[in-house]
């Protein structure tokens, strides 16, 4: 896949097939769009596109705003790459960009910029300054400027629609099922493994502690059973998410216990796929109550890992994949 920042000086191919979006998190939606897209550039022997921004648009709308991500970029082009994208644009989101009107937007970018001849997004697509710009207008400017327009319906999952925004409500609020059955995978954060206190190997449960990524979204504070891929390895693991209220509020980190493992991994990256939550956080009177309440946690986050047993080949295709 080529990578393009800006618009180029021509367009990059005499018959583009084109979607738009930031595509945040690569959920199942995202995945359906861009199979229609490479499906109609096959169709058409024309070259399958995504249009996407950078920063994210809210950061320009919003000034001060600091949005929390799904994805890192590079799992965003490899997940473009793997469903069979050819050329990938990201225009820088300028406020010249958003004060474009839709009309100037689409004969600028769309039409000379690009060269569109077909454009495939979700039936509430808006654009243009003020996301003024709606499908309607959409299908009556490329009629005028020699391109269709497909709209796609929206993947609805359990009566709603699937969403980068409704994952994110997901996640923070500790269910991390339903991001997993919007997403297509569990939800997964890398980061690397720092010193602790090393309080939980006092306690007989030694952990690897992982500083949270500060642009990603983050689960809900609590207990979760998780896969965790050290090395290309995936071990059942354990994670809290917390400040460690019991002892003292500290830093919010990831503990993530692997199971049956004595490992080094201080300065390794990991990566931490949320399967199920637990339990929400909890701060205890004293150490032998929290010491019995983890020991409950660990039974029972190995029975929700044991329940996904058949099923761990796809979720860890999936996860390395992020697809």
């Amino acid at each position: 896949m080529n990578i393009t920042r800006g618009l180029p000086p021509a367009p990059l191919a005499t018959f583009p097939v084109l979607t738009i979006g930031n595509f945040d998190g690569q959920h199942v939606g995202h995945r359906a769009l861009l199979e229609s897209v490479v499906e109609n550039a096959q169709r058409l022997n024309g070259v399958p596109m995504v249009l996407s921004f950078d920063p994210h648009p809210i950061e320009v709308l919003r000034p001060g705003t600091v949005p929390k991500f799904l994805s890192d970029a590079q799992e965003k082009y490899d997940f473009f790459e793997r469903l069979g994208i050819k050329e990938l644009i990201i225009l820088p989101f300028t406020q010249d960009l958003a004060g474009l009107n839709p009309e100037g937007f689409v004969r600028q970018v769309l039409h000379k910029g690009l060269g569109v001849r077909l454009l495939l997004v979700g039936d509430n697509f808006v654009f243009g300054q003020g996301r003024r710009g709606t499908i309607q207008d959409l299908v009556r400017l490329g009629a005028q400027t020699n391109f269709q327009v497909l709209p796609v319906t929206p993947v609805v999952l359990d009566g709603a629609v699937v969403s980068s925004t409704r994952i994110r409500k997901c996640l923070t609020g500790g269910n991390v099922v339903e991001g997993r059955q919007c997403l297509g995978r569990p939800y997964r954060l890398t980061s690397t493994v720092i010193e602790g206190e090393k309080r939980g190997r006092q306690l007989g449960w030694p952990t690897a502690n992982l500083r949270i990524p500060p642009h990603r979204v983050l689960p809900a504070d609590g207990i979760y059973a998780t896969l965790t891929e050290i090395d290309g390895e995936c071990l059942s693991s354990v994670t809290y998410i917390g400040k460690r209220t019991t002892f003292q509020d500290g830093e919010r980190l990831l503990e993530v216990h692997i199971f049956d493992q004595t490992l080094k991994l201080y300065g390794k990256d990991i990566s931490v796929s949320f399967l199920e939550q637990v339990r929400e956080d909890m701060t205890f009177s004293n150490v032998d109550d929290l010491l019995k309440q983890m020991d409950l946690d660990g039974i029972q986050a190995r029975a929700i890992v044991a329940k996904y047993q058949d099923s761990l080949p796809h979720l860890l295709m999936a996860n390395k994949g992020n697809d």
